[in-house]
């Protein structure tokens, strides 16, 4: 996988890139840089609103923050897009997250 550096340079040059846009949102997650990677989910989702695993993995990320009711509105958004795809296994994923969130 790409580094962020990496991938904030492709990006330079295709900056409305799902793929990349994805990569770099999970290079973030996976670095401990949680704001950053909310808003390059959200920037994935502003360009391909029907992009399931942005949905899932913004909500891991909020989760891990401790950010449940946000989580659970962009995994309320994820299962329309979900359904609008056709994309069953990332709708049941979702909907497995959403009942693990605590009651509010």
């Amino acid at each position: 996988m790409p580094t962020i550096d990496q991938l904030r340079a492709l990006l330079a040059d295709e900056p409305d890139d799902v793929f990349l846009n994805f990569g770099l949102a999970m290079q973030y997650a996976q670095a401990g840089l949680a704001e950053e990677a909310i808003r390059q989910f959200e920037r994935v989702v502003q360009l391909d609103p029907r992009h399931a695993s942005a949905y899932f993995q913004w909500a891991r990320t909020l989760l891990a923050l401790g950010r449940h009711s946000e989580a659970r509105e962009i995994l309320s958004r994820g299962l329309k897009a979900a359904e609008a795809a056709g994309d069953h296994h990332a709708r049941d994923k979702m909907n497995d997250l959403l009942q693990a969130i605590p009651p509010a």
